[in-house]
């Protein structure tokens, strides 16, 4: 193997996505691969993404070939990504398959290419069942795994739900690799002057797109529980919302939680999110519904302890007591975390035991499990023709 291709978002748009595809990208190239990325030219119609913009602000990142190809809604843009792909004729296309409204498009390309016999199409699925439900999700996903030789999960929640589709595929589970691409740790005292935050409070962090399956309510809910004024701690919301505003703000007001509340609720620039760890404590992840998260990737690059619901995924990688908590769904748990977390000054234990469990989510892994699936997606064909 050494052509790779990745179909995929990445700069210009923002978010999650680009930032685990594109770092994908210079993994793969320290092994040695030829890379190159195709992202979209049009990855949502704007009536359907709730956020202000996609769209990153940022100079398209240095060393990678991005070819902006891609319009998620036009077929005949499909066919003729397809094709161009096919004729590259790449050993391997990775596809990053995250929702069931993009499998129409990416399963058709990724059908397209291998009809050139030679490349491997790879999924690193974030999902397979999806967050939010929609009609025709279940026909979307039956498409769209059929359009794939091998999977790769970073939950094994995910692989199986996976192994309901396509139990004989070739697929793995490795687990999240870090998010070290937001910058180096800063000092506490820095993030604060930066963040312009009072330092005689403490901080926890929930971080990221604000959606409804995410358990913010719960989070707030929780942090209004009286045992917690005891405490010179703030809870800093800190992510764009990707849904309806109101019924926090409601919450908020009802529960008198204005003075304890930071809410920076604009698209977090990648050069900022260094300074919103750096201020907090502890980074809280109050989900209702889970596979993994990219925050707790982020959380272990900064060292910071983590507070998560026992959902989905997330506790796969947070050894409850020991790098911080897993907790019951709901708010009255996640208040008694908070409520140990500062009653017992576990602080300084819990950022101990992640700086050693971090080690384990390396982005060498990462591209060792994709050798290893492609390589075993190579055996299965021999074996079929056999």
């Amino acid at each position: 193997m050494n052509k790779i291709i990745l179909l995929g978002t990445t700069w210009p748009f923002r978010g999650g996505l680009a930032t685990f595809n594109q770092r994908l990208g210079n993994a793969l190239q320290s092994a040695g691969y030829d890379f190159t990325a195709y992202t979209f030219k049009l990855q949502y119609p704007s009536f359907l993404f709730p956020g202000k913009t996609q769209y990153t602000d940022q100079a398209a990142p240095e060393g990678l070939d991005i070819r902006v190809e891609v319009n998620s809604i036009n077929p005949f843009n499909w066919i003729s990504v397809g094709r161009k792909i096919r004729k590259e004729n790449p050993d391997l296309l990775i596809v990053r398959y995250w929702i069931p409204f993009m499998a129409p498009c990416l399963g058709t390309i990724a059908r397209i290419v291998r009809r050139n016999k030679h490349t491997k199409v790879l999924t690193i699925a974030d999902n397979i069942i999806p967050h939010e439900k929609r009609i025709g999700d279940d026909l979307f996903t039956w498409y769209y795994t059929k359009s794939s030789d091998g999977f790769i999960t970073m939950s094994r929640a995910v692989l199986k739900d996976l192994k309901q589709l396509r139990a004989q595929a070739p697929m793995a589970f490795t687990p999240h690799p870090l998010y070290d691409s937001f910058g180096k740790i800063v000092s506490r005292e820095h993030a604060l002057k930066e963040l312009k935050l009072d330092p005689t409070f403490r901080y926890l962090l929930f971080f990221g797109f604000i959606r409804d399956y995410k358990g913010l309510d719960w989070l707030l809910e929780a942090f209004a529980e009286e045992r917690l004024r005891h405490f010179p701690v703030k809870l800093i919301v800190a992510g764009e919302f990707y849904t309806s505003a109101e019924k926090y703000y409601q919450i908020i007001k009802e529960k008198n939680l204005a003075d304890f509340v930071v809410l920076r609720t604009d698209f977090i620039a990648d050069n900022e999110v260094a300074y919103y760890f750096g201020a907090s404590d502890m980074i809280v992840q109050p989900y209702k519904s889970a596979t993994q998260s990219g925050v707790t990737q982020i959380a272990f690059h900064y060292n910071k302890p983590m507070l998560v619901t026992d959902v989905g995924g997330l506790s796969e990688t947070i050894p409850h007591g020991k790098v911080g908590y897993v907790v019951k769904p709901g708010p009255e748990a996640i208040a008694e975390a908070i409520d140990d977390f500062y009653s017992n000054d576990r602080r300084e234990f819990f950022t101990q035991n992640v700086i050693r469990e971090k080690e384990k989510f390396s982005w060498a892994s990462m591209v060792e499990t994709i050798e290893i699936v492609y390589n075993n997606i190579l055996k299965a064909k021999i074996e079929e023709e056999e």
